[in-house]
């Protein structure tokens, strides 16, 4: 896996993340966005506010969906159980 950059969402990203949500069969996220991108490629998008995510079903964005969710719920200001979470997913994303 490459470099993954998480960034919030600018408006030049709004059609990048609706072929996400295509791509995933979903609705795209709405409100402010944080995405996960490796390389240049975006792999996973989720709302700040609701944690509804999109995801490429054909990467392996599923540990990139829970990154994204434990940071968008640490810029809502809640204290998720941040050590379990990471030392599961880190390994995998390394």
């Amino acid at each position: 896996m490459e470099n993954i950059t998480i960034r919030l969402a600018a408006a030049a990203d709004e059609a990048a993340i609706r072929r996400l949500a295509v791509l995933d069969s979903a609705f795209p996220p709405k409100g402010e966005v944080l995405l996960a991108e490796a390389g240049d490629e975006l792999w996973a998008a989720v709302s700040v506010g609701t944690g509804h995510a999109v995801a490429d079903p054909f990467r392996p964005s599923a540990d990139l969906v829970e990154l994204l969710r434990l940071r968008a719920a640490r810029l809502r200001g809640e204290s998720p159980h941040q050590p379990r979470v990471l030392a599961r997913v880190l390994p995998r994303a390394a």
